[in-house]
């Protein structure tokens, strides 16, 4: 019989993550996430098992900064993994808080698993690539010189973030993940895309979910001695993210506020361009 889930099981949001088949509340307080079979590559972005392989290994079970939600239990059969984890309560964390976790967690050492996500930003551009790039900005009116000279220098940028420290990386860094509490420690959920990345890449994805500045993010983030790597690396990575996501957005019936998002992030565009020449 195909796997269901329990009637008396409360539907929460699922996320968009390309494995998830589903989250629910328990009436024990666990939350309930189903995970189905998908991309099966183990350093994809997407691969289907990594949300699992995370929860049993423990491997931020207690890291600073970021850590897991406890898992309550990890089940596979024919059809998917049924993952169990403890619920998270929002905190109400400010986006300062959030950039200051993200420092202490990057800032920790943890041995890269055999199924760690590698080169994210890289196979997103990809997939942006085969979609015909950001030509959906260039009809609307909104290729500026700046956006038309960051796609065209996506190689060189790419080669810089290869070249920054790699660190521990959450992967989707946005406020609605970096929910919960433990002392003074973020409880993130979401692992899907967790790895070792490039130094600034989870700033970079935080300083799309708020409207605070980049050298704000960079001062709570700490790390004087890696500070300008790390400012490379939120600066590339919210740029190319930004854009592509904006561009994106065109082509949906309800672009949302991506393309009102672009227009503040002109000067991390700006910014990202001189880091990519």
């Amino acid at each position: 019989m195909p796997w269901q889930p329990s009637p008396d099981w409360q539907p929460l949001t699922p996320g968009t993550g390309q494995a998830t088949g589903g989250v629910w509340r328990a009436p024990d307080g666990q939350v309930v996430k189903r995970l189905v079979p998908g991309v099966t590559e183990p350093r994809h972005h997407a691969y289907w098992e990594r949300q699992a392989l995370v929860a049993e290994s423990g491997v931020v079970a207690r890291t600073p900064g970021l850590r897991s939600p406890a898992c309550r239990g990890v089940e596979r059969d024919a059809g998917g993994i049924t993952l169990r984890m403890a619920y998270t309560s929002p905190a109400g964390w400010t986006p300062g808080d959030l950039a200051e976790a993200l420092g202490r967690f990057g800032a920790c050492f943890v041995v890269e698993p055999a199924w760690g996500a590698r080169d994210v930003l890289r196979e997103r551009l990809r997939t942006v690539e085969r979609r015909g790039g950001w030509a959906p900005l260039a009809r609307a009116g909104l290729a500026s010189p700046a956006v038309e000279e960051l796609w065209a220098r996506r190689e060189s940028a790419l080669a810089v973030l290869d070249g920054l420290p790699r660190v521990p990386t959450h992967g989707d860094a946005h406020t609605v993940n970096l929910l919960g509490r433990d002392g003074d420690d973020v409880i993130a959920v979401d692992w899907e895309q967790f790895g070792l990345g490039p130094s600034g890449f989870d700033l970079g994805y935080l300083l799309l979910a708020t409207d605070v500045p980049l050298d704000d993010l960079i001062a709570a983030h700490g790390g004087d001695r890696t500070s300008g790597a790390v400012r490379c690396g939120a600066a590339l990575v919210a740029a190319y993210t930004g854009v592509s996501r904006a561009a994106w957005a065109l082509t949906q019936d309800d672009p949302g506020d991506h393309v009102e998002r672009l227009v503040r992030l002109s000067a991390v565009v700006d910014e990202a361009v001189s880091h990519a020449s």
